[in-house]
């Protein structure tokens, strides 16, 4: 069993694994001297533990201790090169556009003019009088650094993040708790998923209730050589096609190829001609999608297909929407071959009637009497399919009535998950209100504001209110049926005042991995000090190469905006480390934001929101870590070469995944007036920081403002379960405290 991927899925959930039993801790065990001395590597790292997983580390041999420090340096990234462009980079190195255009014109005119001043190992002149040499790392022209680091600071943080202990018991739970949730995995819940099926079997007997962790148990079977198990898994046609693509590449989510394409072509644009590789990005997805498959797996799929359960007709209407996919696997996958073969006669039965379109879709259905304005029939249509209903039903209100709709949707209610009730209140008063800023996400992750639906103009606002409120009552009774249904033995319930702050993660899917703790979008972080430290490190495990990733803040007044980026390195409160454009070999490089809000609450500014672009052509970094320290005790920056990294003050940290489709990332916004950071995670598309639309970030802060609190969502689970609220959570039977809520997978079990 491999204990340090174990011991790495428990950090995520502020624990540490030990492969031992509860029962056999004596908690009146002396403390031994190795154990003493994990304790300090913790306390340098911003961590301390719990009694009883104090006295169960003398249970456990040096060698896993000695385990434990190497997973947490790993994922703190303490062995990696933290050093900046500039030394002591808090005084400003006051270099400007005008040192830029001496050195290229030096760079251009030196072979024929005597300029004087210092070739760099990189190649380039920097002539006399323009940049500080001494203060560099690296090259200020190119940002090409030549110092690498290997220390970090350590200690100086001001809160120790307190560490319980997990056994095999404990990440047995968390395992079946991911299998069984009721709501999309985030990119952290689906690494650590991935990580722990490689430890244990899946039980049996356990729902598996989201299509999209299925998949990550297909793919654990198949590599296993136990594809024929994955049939009980695999209901329909688009289950197998789900499969399929999520193998070619790397997205749960079936995403068009042409889409896949124009994305790609969207990662290879370089603003200026010269640089701009879209075409070519774009030829290189159009290849990586070319279809490609072994005897072995062709026949794997092939009996997938011929062991579905639905008759002809609802399969080929199920492979339809895909259709242009479905024929491409057909031809790759040799389907109709196999289909002639012998024991494979509902294979071809299903070949037969998808080549003839021998069948009627349920779309269509829905499409024709809508057209010919049969209300009833579509709505009988939609009662057949509830989940359907429910995406549905604000536009289906709107065109046949809020009265019918609603009367019909409430026949079907308790037949949808929670998760889509929850959907719907948070929506409704954003969808029927036409002055506010509608904001989705796209199925690349990337975040746009779309138009109100155009029929909104022919109702007044009190008839609008009037469906917002229906909406409501529908979703309150349905919630507080279920929770009613849900068994209980407990009388009281303590709510943290925080949770009635943070939204419930229902339709917000994370791209990114939360290697030290695990917080749900819209999660607020209190700053202790009076600074914040914002970093980004890049490039570890790669070659020495040109890669620009670049870390900017932009800082919102009532009547301006000023930024802070590798164009403009210092402004009002804010100060940058410098450009790095290329990264050193296998280490990676950093740069640093410093914020001060004292400084920022002088000049009256109201927001700061943090960014990391990928300049260079291509998304973001795999494996970038992006984040902010905060520590009420001075952070230190070394004035030798710049370090400015202590894992103990990291608050926040965040690690891109290998397959991130978007060129950048906003990752928080600080309210400086209420001293919290906001965290985020809303992908852009640009180059620079200029390419998070404004109107888009405002957009998503009100949608998680009005989305469903978790406080809110357990005051409907107290009342509907005649619980009485206690103030103190030492007295109630069930506790619900911040720190619970920092962990996504027991929020979502509210929505079972």
């Amino acid at each position: 069993m491999n204990d340090k991927a174990l011991v790495k899925v428990a950090l995520r959930y502020k624990a540490l694994y030990l492969d031992i039993r509860k029962e056999d801790i004596n908690m009146s065990s002396e403390i031994t001297p190795a154990v003493y001395s994990l304790l300090e590597r913790l306390k340098e790292y911003g961590y301390c533990v719990s009694e009883e997983l104090l006295h169960g580390l003398g249970m456990v041999s040096v060698e896993e201790l000695t385990d434990i420090v190497a997973v947490i340096e790993d994922v703190m990234g303490v062995e990696l090169n933290w050093s900046p462009l500039v030394k002591d980079w808090n005084v400003p190195t006051k270099e400007g556009a005008v040192d830029h255009f001496i050195t290229w014109i030096a760079n251009i005119l030196h072979k024929e003019v005597d300029i004087r001043g210092t070739t760099l190992p990189c190649g380039h002149l920097i002539p006399e009088g323009t940049f500080p040499l001494e203060r560099y790392n690296g090259c200020p022209y190119c940002g090409t650094p030549f110092v690498a680091t290997d220390y970090v600071f350590k200690g100086q943080g001001s809160k120790l993040k307190e560490l319980r202990l997990f056994t095999g018991k404990e990440l047995k739970e968390v395992f079946q708790s991911l299998l069984s949730s009721p709501t999309p995995l985030d990119m952290t819940q689906k690494n650590s998923l991935e990580l722990l099926l490689d430890e244990y079997d899946v039980p049996e007997g356990i729902e598996i209730s989201m299509k999209e962790t299925m998949m990550l148990v297909i793919r654990n079977l198949v590599r296993k050589e136990d594809g024929d198990k994955a049939t009980s898994y695999l209901k329909t046609p688009t289950d197998i096609l789900r499969y399929l693509w999520y193998e070619k590449t790397g997205q749960l989510q079936i995403i068009k190829p042409s889409v896949l394409q124009a994305n790609a072509r969207r990662l290879g644009y370089q603003m200026g001609m010269a640089g701009d590789t879209s075409l070519t990005y774009q030829e290189r997805m159009k290849e990586h999608l070319k279809l490609k498959y072994s005897r072995k797996t062709c026949k794997m799929v092939a009996k997938w297909m011929n062991a579905t359960s639905l008759s002809a007709k609802k399969a080929a209407e199920d492979m339809n929407p895909k259709r242009g996919m479905w024929v491409r696997f057909i031809r790759a996958l040799r389907l109709a071959e196999y289909a002639k073969r012998k024991g494979f006669e509902h294979l071809a039965e299903i070949m037969d009637v998808f080549y003839n379109q021998d069948y009627t879709t349920w779309q269509g259905c829905i499409d024709k009497a809508s057209k010919e304005k049969e209300a009833k029939k579509v709505l009988d249509l939609l009662k057949s399919r509830p989940g359907s209903f429910a995406r549905c039903l604000f536009a289906t209100m709107l065109r046949f009535g809020c009265e019918e709709t609603l009367k019909a949707f409430e026949e079907v209610a308790d037949k949808l998950p929670m998760r889509l009730l929850v959907s719907l209140g948070n929506a409704a008063e954003i969808y029927f209100d036409e002055n506010s800023i509608r904001s989705i996400q796209t199925i690349t992750g990337l975040r746009i504001t779309i138009e109100h639906n155009k029929l909104l103009s022919l109702y007044s606002r009190e008839e609008r209110q009037q469906m917002v409120d229906a909406v409501y009552g529908v979703y309150k009774h349905a919630m507080l049926r279920r929770f009613k249904d849900m068994d209980t033995e407990s009388k009281t319930i303590y709510i943290a005042p925080e949770l009635f702050d943070i939204p419930i993660s229902v339709g917000d899917r994370s791209s990114t991995i939360q290697d030290t703790s695990c917080a749900l979008m819209g999660t607020r972080f209190p700053v202790e000090g009076d600074a914040v430290r914002l970093f980004l490190q890049w490039g570890k495990g790669l070659h020495a190469q040109h890669l620009d990733m670049d870390l900017s803040c932009r800082i919102s007044y009532d009547d301006k905006i000023e930024e802070c980026a590798y164009y403009h390195l210092t402004c009002t409160g804010a100060k940058h480390s410098g450009d790095i454009r290329s990264i050193p070999e296998m280490v990676g490089t950093a740069e640093y934001i410093d914020l001060s809000l004292p400084e920022l609450e002088k000049a009256g500014a109201r927001y700061a929101t943090f960014t990391c672009n990928a300049y260079s052509c291509g998304s973001l970094s795999p494996n970038l870590v992006v984040g902010w320290m905060d520590s009420a005790n001075e952070m230190t920056i070394s004035e030798k070469d710049g370090v400015a990294y202590d894992p103990s003050c990291v608050q926040h940290m965040v690690r891109v995944g290998d397959d991130y489709l978007a060129k950048g990332l906003v990752f928080g916004v600080l309210d400086i007036a209420r001293r919290e950071i906001i965290w985020l995670e809303m992908p852009v598309s640009g180059q620079t920081l200029r390419s998070a639309c404004r109107e888009d970030i405002e957009a998503l802060l009100k949608r998680l403002q009005r989305k469903l609190k978790i406080g809110e969502l357990l005051r409907l689970k107290a009342e509907a379960q005649g619980l009485e609220i206690l103030f103190d959570e030492s007295q109630a039977d069930e506790s619900y405290t911040y720190e619970w809520a920092l962990n996504p997978a027991e929020v979502s079990k509210l929505l079972y």
